[in-house]
């Protein structure tokens, strides 16, 4: 029998020496695609990580190659996704483009039904003659059901996939604890695993990714573009047992006050999800915290192994590294949990770059979105940019980062309404506040000001005094929002909207979560 590293070597071997393998795309001229002239490019991404992390100020979580990683480069400390949801977030950071603009709004799109002429960010670098191969989930996968498998994976992205499924797929399901029996993947579910990193589906991911950057580094003919996206924290919480031991039930931090918390936002901005709340024990409270940040402790160990091994091959003096995750997540934070809302604790990302020429250490407080990632890399590797590319490249900020950007990130969603008609929300952040506004106006609106109070505990958006303010951030979203659509100002039509089969028939009417 083949093994899972030997067919992955007879793939890679396959791509770089075969003259078919890009026949498709136009040839380079000469000096741009010399080895070590062109910088490669290891792109990071996990899933539903937010941005409490140890660089980002969190005294509890453990994420020590993640604190490295933010020491060697720069770290953003105010990075936002544009959709709160897996799907709409990674079509719009993997084309460039918002989600008005791609029509990705649901989980079970693909951007290839709605923009089928977009260029991808690894098919960018592919056209321009670099090896594309990714590692994990990248696109949409339903989670954990597709785990395994190549989910909504773009073919036109890669030249190589490795898509690995460990013990906490295949075998551990019938040992973790759920919410709701059975299920595994939209609800809480967590386990301390009895088995080793190197079964679970995350330890497979970096043995994978540390197989293809030792083939790239030994062959050394073609720049690289490498994703990697890792699974954790995303729910089921499955990690080894050794990464709960630094987060004792006893000292995990309950969340207090939310009742009250929610009593002056309008209740759009509460997600679907809030019975969750209802439903959970303090003791399961604590347990999922728990086994929340086990999840990050196993992930961030599994990156500290794809670091190494970019060290190991003499690769990262020429390489940039991007690490980053979908969207935020919630911990019982305002009486919510998982994503799917419009405050910060959904909204916010951890967004790390380091590499060639970036100094070490920078922190960029300017507001900016996954929407930037994309330009920036295309300026940082002089790979020829998209025309469709709708964000800023970052480059300026990294360089100096007293410089000013684009001043303000914007992320939107969508709530089902009457009539079974969807009530849309967008919220603008800048440098001092976070605006929400509900169905521009008639579902309520929000104010939160973040040198006061970065909990978004207090609403300010009725109060008198903020009226001139609410007045500008209203009149600057709106703006926003009218600069995410395409040029004729509609949003591409997707014919299917395909839903996981064990979604209930009245979820099916309301807007769908993974």
């Amino acid at each position: 029998m083949i093994s899972r590293l030997g067919l992955l070597f007879a793939l890679l071997a396959s791509f770089f020496a075969s003259p078919g393998a890009a026949q498709s795309f136009p040839e380079a001229a000469p000096d741009r695609h010399q080895p070590g002239t062109r910088k490669n490019v290891l792109f990071i991404i996990s899933d539903d990580l937010h941005a409490k992390l140890g660089c980002y100020g969190d005294p509890l979580v453990k994420t020590p190659n993640i604190d490295r990683l933010a020491a060697r480069g720069a770290r953003f400390s105010n990075a936002y996704c544009q959709f709160p949801l897996c799907g709409p977030s990674r079509n719009s950071l993997l084309t460039g483009m918002y989600p008005n603009s791609t029509g990705i709004v649901r989980n079970a799109q693909i951007f290839r039904h709605s923009v089928p002429e977009a260029i991808s960010l690894p098919q960018a670098f592919r056209l321009d003659g670099y090896f594309a191969a990714k590692v994990g989930k990248l696109y949409h996968y339903n989670v954990p059901k597709s785990v395994g498998t190549a989910g909504h994976g773009d073919p036109t992205s890669w030249e190589l996939q490795s898509n690995p499924a460990g013990v906490d797929r295949v075998v551990e399901e019938d040992e973790t604890t759920s919410l709701v029996p059975g299920s595994f993947g939209g609800t809480l579910s967590w386990f301390a695993s009895p088995r080793a990193d190197e079964l679970h589906t995350d330890g497979m991911i970096a043995e994978d990714a540390n197989w293809i950057l030792k083939r790239c580094a030994e062959r050394n003919d073609r720049p690289f573009f490498l994703a990697v996206g890792f699974y954790r924290p995303h729910t089921p919480y499955t990690s080894p047992q050794e990464y709960f031991k630094p987060y004792p039930l006893g000292k995990m931090p309950v969340v207090q006050g939310w009742q009250e918390d929610q009593q002056d936002v309008p209740p759009m901005a509460l997600t679907m999800k809030r019975k969750i709340q209802d439903d959970m024990t303090e003791q399961q409270r604590k347990e999922v915290r728990q086994a929340y940040y086990a999840s990050i402790s196993f992930m961030d160990a599994q990156l500290g192994k794809v670091l190494k091994k970019l060290d190991e091959t003499g690769l990262a003096d020429s390489t940039y590294i991007v690490f980053t995750s979908d969207h935020g997540y919630a911990m019982g934070e305002h009486g919510m949990w998982q994503k799917l809302t419009l405050f910060e604790d959904s909204a916010q990302v951890p967004l790390i770059i380091a590499g060639p020429g970036i100094n070490p250490g920078t922190v960029v407080g300017e507001p900016v979105g996954l929407i930037d990632v994309f330009p920036t890399l295309m300026d940082l590797t002089d790979v020829p940019s998209p025309k469709t590319l709708q964000g800023q490249s970052l480059r300026k900020l990294m360089d100096d980062p007293t410089s000013q950007g684009r001043g303000y990130a914007l992320t939107q969603l969508y709530r089902p309404g009457n009539a079974k008609k969807l009530v849309d929300g967008y919220s603008i952040r800048t440098p001092q506040y976070r605006y929400n506004l509900w169905n521009d106006g008639e579902a309520g609106h929000e104010l939160y000001d973040h040198q006061a109070d970065p909990g978004e505990i207090t609403n300010l958006a009725d109060r008198g005094e903020m009226k001139e303010v609410v007045a500008e951030l209203r009149s600057q979203l709106r703006a926003a929002v009218k600069a995410t659509y395409p040029a004729n100002g509609q949003r591409p039509a997707v014919e299917a909207m395909n839903y996981s089969p064990n979604m209930t028939e009245k979820a099916k009417q309301q807007y769908p979560s993974r």
